[in-house]
């Protein structure tokens, strides 16, 4: 189950970085990774889907 997770937060932690590369400016591109971060762990670890 805690491979999953680290999975599951490694590849959403990924993908919305990248989101946010793309669309943002550099600077708040840097600022969103904080939430990013916090998102990306309450949907591995928190939110029971895995």
């Amino acid at each position: 189950m805690k491979v999953m997770q680290r999975k599951v937060f490694w590849m959403s932690f990924v993908l919305l970085g990248l989101l946010a590369d793309f669309t943002l400016p550099f600077t708040w591109a840097l600022v969103a990774t904080i939430p990013i971060i916090g998102v990306s762990w309450w949907v591995a670890y928190r939110s029971d889907w895995f």
